[in-house]
């Protein structure tokens, strides 16, 4: 019985460290020598810009400034605000753009799928870029996305999402994470293909989109992996930068949720995913169905280890211990203390181990439920 829990155990260390640690290094190697560089070139294409919004006042006006500061020819660019049945300023403030060419598509509240349909359906343009309403726009990064259209294996590129530095601890290892999630699809997408896009703000030739289901959690995975079915690469462009707001961990929790749920339903919708008609088919367990297994090869960790033979399950129980312990005591540890580094990053990962857990729900709830509004204290932050 004792080999039983040993093979539980190993079995699950080894996941947890090829998934955090081991893929990494590898997709490092693959990324140094085995790039698939991206041809670029000058690009003068129509696109249209889709901004699905609801409630969104607080952040629209912003937006459009930056989108009417884009370096690209402006008899090229259509811009569509698609309203999600907004209640407050947002129409009237959109209209204020109106002699500037911006276009206001208002709607009955169906939520986004529904919204980037009605402007998908609406929208003349070649590429068709999609951008949430809080993200401003770097004035130079339209040119730079649509220079890798030039590359006609490309279907899709995807900014970088910059975020801005946080006032807390804990929103600046909330940024941390997202780094680390940005390290990952860039090499992803110099190997081959991200699995999906960034959702803020990524552009995709018209040819290749399609309606999307109304419970559909991430459009910006469901759109772009059809393209890669036919045969395109999804890529991202480190340099056409848009920029964000830190956000605290109860809301990333919440996000987290939501996306890996949503993961759940590509897998669903998807199931070639898993595969060998997906030519990164490695990549996707490894990166994708990895993270959802994680926080459960932590649980049989946990478990496992009360079956090990002495010393081991002693040193086991101790050193898990320790690790979930400085998590517990985190809102306690004073910030200027050395141990709070660890212990805000280790909260940090657990919360999000959470959330993974938590996006079983899907499958036990209607998905619009999972939706939450993201909270920023954006009277705080200033972008470059």
């Amino acid at each position: 019985m004792s080999n039983f829990w040993i093979v539980l155990f190993v079995f699950s260390a080894c996941l947890i460290v090829y998934t955090l640690f081991g893929y990494p290094l590898l997709l490092a190697l693959l990324a140094r020598f085995a790039e698939k560089p991206v041809r670029k070139g000058p690009v003068t294409k129509t696109v249209s810009v889709l901004i699905p919004i609801r409630n969104g006042e607080q952040f629209v006006k912003s937006k459009l400034e930056s989108v009417l500061r884009v370096k690209y020819p402006r008899n090229l660019l259509e811009i569509l605000v698609i309203s999600d049945g907004s209640e407050d300023r947002t129409d009237e403030l959109v209209q204020e753009f109106a002699a500037h060419g911006v276009q206001l598509v208002r709607l009955p509240r169906a939520g986004k799928a529904a919204a980037l349909n009605a402007g998908r359906s609406r929208a003349h343009g070649e590429i068709i870029l999609f951008t949430d309403v809080r993200q401003p726009l770097h004035p130079e990064s339209l040119g730079r996305l649509m220079s890798c259209f030039a590359d006609p294996t490309v279907g899709v590129v995807s900014g970088e999402l910059r975020i801005m530095k946080g006032e807390t601890r804990e929103e600046a290892d909330v940024g941390l994470y997202w780094r680390y999630e940005t390290w990952i699809r860039d090499r992803l997408s110099r190997i081959d293909s991200m699995f999906g896009a960034t959702g803020p703000f990524y552009a995709m030739r018209r040819e290749l989109t399609v309606p999307i289901p109304p419970d559909i959690l991430l459009d910006d995975v469901y759109l772009p992996i059809n393209a890669f079915f036919r045969g395109y690469r999804l890529v991202v462009e480190p340099t056409a930068i848009a920029f964000d707001y830190p956000t605290s961990l109860q809301s990333e929790f919440l996000r987290k949720v939501r996306t890996l749920a949503g993961n759940y339903q590509i897998i669903r919708c998807r199931p070639e995913l898993l595969g060998p008609s997906n030519r990164m088919w490695l990549h996707f367990i490894s990166y994708k169905v990895a993270r959802l297994l994680l926080p459960y090869a932590f649980l049989i960790l946990a478990l496992s280890t009360f079956g090990l033979p002495q010393p081991w399950r002693d040193a086991a129980l101790a050193g898990q211990s320790f690790f979930y312990a400085i998590a517990a005591l985190d809102v306690w540890i004073p910030k200027e203390w050395t141990l709070k580094r660890v212990s805000s990053i280790v909260r940090t990962f657990i919360v999000l181990m959470a959330a993974a857990a938590c996006a079983v729900s899907v499958f036990f709830v209607s998905p619009r439920t999972l939706w939450r509004e993201t909270r920023v204290r954006a009277e705080k932050s200033h972008f470059p």
